[in-house]
């Protein structure tokens, strides 16, 4: 279905007002706002050193959950490489409206663990299940709770492994009550911090997510002069995204961006720059937003996602941060346009435009003269377009897209992406823009084939 008939998330915020819509957008620039990120900073730091504080960072560690396992593996060396003071919580999984779908988020997360692990240089058991056993989980919880700080972090790597390989768990003298404790006071501690998450840090009031996310918190406190040893290397720097000299023309990419992802908004050209690089057949597929498919997005996550998009589109060194969010009735009018936009081989360089306008320069694409101005830049008619403008061929071409990505993949989150090939090679299905290094990775592996 293209737009679910119940929507869970209220009509008003799938399709805002003018006022609501100005109101949203000018609210999530303010969260991209590298200026006021820097202002916070330095008044964060100001009342840290007059109260004499240490450099405290918390971690949320959740025994089920592979993010957590990878982190498992990193976080006491990372305690160690800094001035700083690690406190861990227990945690146990948030559920509801800010972790939906929670099945297919337990084997996505399985699976993309699994691939990332050996490109940090890190590992997870080939024989692990999605989730491991909740005996062993009972277990895990306990031996950890009866840890202090730094044992825990010296541990945690040991039991966690443990866990995830169906090995044997001392838990020691704590019983089931006293785990119960820990978890109820690590996820408070969580939601009294306004997320939702584990395998997260958080610094000086902002977050950092696993592996993936750990170099920009290291780099913020390399700024702040606490590396133990400056000249080493991070410790999970990100991968490189590489395919020069690749010849991927065997190769099919099949691409899922939406017009309402901030995500998809800064790694949209870079996709499209790596396809035309390593001349893989590209498969462009866009899909409607999360929100207007019926995958709620709780104001706490909606935060998280434009400052962590900021901070990544800073390190991708790609604009962002003005934004006018596009949900609802400005996405269905950009749409009705791809169909006609794809036949004159204009969709790809269209949504590119319209991404750009929308995440990076401010212009509200709920104004008609807007999408106009979009069109023609791409050096389209707009006469013509308007013969398309708010038609209905756009949705059983997005409606396919969408049963592709959410039944065929197992994905709900955009963007996603599909490698196919060679043959007898398995699919390659992921999600997210910071897995677009994945992607090269196994295109410049499978093109050696």
């Amino acid at each position: 279905m293209l737009e679910p008939e119940n929507n869970p998330t209220a009509s008003y915020l799938v399709d805002p007002s003018r006022l609501l819509r100005f109101l949203v957008s000018k609210r999530l620039s303010g969260f991209a706002n590298a200026g006021r990120r820097a202002k916070k900073r330095v008044a964060v730091e100001k009342k840290r050193k007059a109260q004499g504080l240490p450099h405290v960072v918390e971690y949320f560690h959740q025994v089920d959950d592979p993010y957590s396992h990878l982190m498992a593996q990193v976080v006491a060396q990372f305690a160690e490489s800094y001035d700083i003071e690690v406190v861990p919580h227990l945690i146990r999984a948030t559920g509801g409206r800010s972790q939906p779908e929670e099945e297919k988020l337990a084997v996505w997360a399985r699976r993309d663990c699994g691939l990332i692990a050996p490109h940090y240089g890190l590992s997870f058991p080939d024989n692990a299940g999605v989730v491991p056993e909740p005996e062993l989980q009972q277990a895990a919880n306990r031996a950890l709770t009866k840890l202090g700080a730094k044992d825990f972090l010296n541990q945690v790597e040991g039991i966690s492994t443990s866990l995830w390989s169906d090995g044997s768990i001392d838990a020691g003298q704590v019983t089931v009550e006293e785990a119960e404790a820990a978890l109820e006071a690590g996820s408070a501690r969580l939601a009294e911090l306004d997320h939702y998450s584990g395998a997260m840090l958080y610094y000086a009031g902002e977050w950092y997510w696993g592996v993936d996310r750990l170099f920009h918190l290291e780099e913020r406190l390399r700024e702040l002069g606490v590396c133990k040893e400056p000249g080493q290397p991070y410790i999970a720097p990100r991968p490189e995204l590489d395919v020069r000299g690749v010849d991927a023309s065997g190769l099919q990419l099949h691409f899922f961006p939406s017009l309402n992802s901030p995500y998809t908004a800064i790694i949209y050209d870079n996709t499209i720059e790596l396809s035309r690089a390593c001349k893989i057949n590209l498969h462009h597929k866009p899909v409607l937003p999360m929100v207007m498919r019926g995958v709620p997005a709780p104001p706490s996550k909606v935060a998280y996602i434009f400052f962590d998009v900021k901070r990544e589109s800073e390190f991708l060194g790609v604009p962002f941060g003005n934004t006018v969010i596009t949900i609802g009735e400005p996405t269905r009018q950009s749409y009705s346009l791809m169909p006609w936009a794809k036949s004159l081989g204009k969709d790809v360089e269209l949504l590119s435009t319209l991404l750009r306008h929308a995440f990076a320069e401010g212009i509200a694409l709920h104004r008609k003269k807007n999408i106009k101005r979009a069109v023609e830049e791409v050096g389209l008619d707009w006469t013509e377009a308007l013969k398309h403008l708010g038609g209905e061929d756009w949705k059983p071409f997005i409606e396919k897209h969408q049963d592709e990505m959410v039944e065929g993949m197992g994905l709900w989150g955009v963007p996603s992406y599909r490698l196919c090939g060679p043959a007898g090679e398995p699919d390659l299905e992921v999600w997210g823009q910071d897995r677009l290094w994945l992607v090269a990775a196994e295109i410049r592996r499978r093109a050696s084939l």
